[in-house]
């Protein structure tokens, strides 16, 4: 018995949705209306974790930073989608090596992405 969606089964989604970008919206408005507005040189300066800020805060940085941080979330979210997979073994398990196969060629795919990176050297830190 195939089950057939229609888009009316998809309404509570759409509600959930347009209420959600209602509250934000929301929010935003209301705290900006009714917050304070007292701005004064010791509110207005940078403040993080309570140290004082020292010297120029645009400074450069290099770009292999980013880059380090860039590839590893692409990383951990290709790490996330091997979860449902681990997660539902045992019924990936009924099919057989297909849903193994699949893994494998997922998992290939993770590792020449990975030695394509480390021949570019976007990992050497110089």
């Amino acid at each position: 018995m195939v089950l057939l969606s229609t888009p009316v089964d998809y309404l509570p989604i759409a509600m959930m949705f347009v209420v959600a970008i209602g509250f934000v919206l929301f929010v935003m408005f209301a705290t900006h209306w009714m917050g304070p507005k007292h701005k004064s040189k010791v509110k207005l300066e940078a403040f993080e974790c309570g140290i004082e800020s020292k010297g120029n805060s645009r400074l450069p940085f290099s770009i292999k930073y980013f880059l380090i941080a860039i590839l590893f979330v692409l990383f951990d979210v290709e790490v996330i989608f091997m979860y449902p997979w681990a997660v539902n073994f045992a019924e990936w398990s009924k099919h057989g090596l297909a849903a193994f196969g699949e893994m494998l060629v997922f998992l290939g795919l993770l590792v020449f992405g990975l030695i394509y990176i480390i021949r570019k050297g976007a990992l050497k830190w110089e």
